[in-house]
């Protein structure tokens, strides 16, 4: 039995190995990144169940990273390595400041070769939770239709369906985007955006107001992240915000909010209140600003509880 499917396309990460525009930087480290990949390595490292629904070139970069998501204990019986798509890739820019950009190399990427045949309710069968994520649906337009039939198959399966808008701009345009994502939006019960993407999709950044629209459409959880602001979250008539649980030092904001989704999912999964769900995801959020690289500082369950105070931390 699964906790969590994810569905989506991974990349080969190319992070600098020093701050500066990259047409300065001399060489990069290789790592592997995507949000839904992220996603579910943050899940599965928090001790859920997870299955990732995927393709990857069948090429070197395809094979490590196959070898890489196995090693975290994801199920990837629905991940096969394919010919004439080049693995994805990115390639970092940071900033002395810590900001940064990224640069896409993701066209042709392997996902094409997924079909809604690959979309079964055998794979669904048994498990709580689907993640969707507005990335993949941005890659390529025949996307779109395959994140409709996961949706229409956990639908089958009675599935809690989980959704971050997940916007990358150099994807696809701000009107295709919301056009799109705006679809998604009834079959969500739990629905994970930034205070920009809410804005985008429903033309106000009153959380309030972000609450009211998503109501009329049925979503159950509705949370906004705020980074260093903490998190707003609305269940069953209580409107919450949680403050930030700050880190000593913020060295890479990448994957945080990935690994705020698994932790979020990882509360309601476990039928904790929105308090508690809301303080566990900004603390998992907090850790993963800490380390640099996309998902190498998502925690484990362990880690979390030490940095709840839940738990001693041993150091010699």
């Amino acid at each position: 039995m699964k906790d969590v499917i994810t569905i989506g396309d991974a990349m080969i990460t190319f992070n600098p190995s020093s701050t500066g525009p990259m047409r300065f930087v001399q060489s990069f480290e290789r790592k592997v990144g995507g949000a839904e990949l992220n996603f579910a390595i943050g899940c599965s490292r928090l001790g859920l169940s997870t299955g990732w629904i995927s393709r990857l070139g069948n090429d070197e970069f395809g094979k490590f990273i196959y070898n890489f998501v196995r090693g975290e204990g994801i199920d990837v019986s629905e991940v096969k390595l394919v010919n004439g798509h080049p693995t994805s890739l990115n390639f970092k820019e940071v900033m002395e400041s810590g900001d940064g950009s990224t640069y896409y190399y993701r066209s042709n990427s392997p996902t094409l070769a997924l079909t809604n045949e690959n979309i079964t309710d055998s794979y669904f069968q048994n498990t709580k939770l689907l993640h969707i994520s507005g990335v993949f649906p941005a890659i390529d337009p025949k996307n779109v239709k395959l994140i409709h039939t996961a949706i229409s198959v956990a639908k089958r399966q009675n599935l809690i369906i989980s959704f971050d808008p997940n916007i990358r701009l150099k994807l696809w345009s701000k009107e295709r985007a919301k056009e799109v994502l705006l679809e998604f939006l009834p079959y969500v019960d739990i629905f994970l955006t930034g205070l920009e993407e809410a804005e985008l999709l429903f033309g106000t950044s009153e959380p309030q107001k972000i609450i009211a629209e998503c109501k009329k459409l049925g979503i159950s959880h509705i949370v906004i992240k705020l980074g260093d602001k903490g998190s707003i979250g609305y269940h069953n008539g209580e409107y919450l915000e949680a403050p930030a649980v700050l880190a000593k030092k913020v060295v890479d904001t990448v994957g945080a909010g990935d690994g705020f989704d698994a932790g979020f999912v990882y509360g309601v999964l476990n039928g904790w209140d929105l308090s508690k769900t809301l303080n566990f995801a900004n603390t998992i959020g907090s850790i993963v600003v800490s380390v640099k690289g996309d998902n190498e500082g998502l925690p484990y369950l362990e880690d979390v509880l030490i940095k709840l105070g839940e738990r001693d931390f041993i150091e010699r």
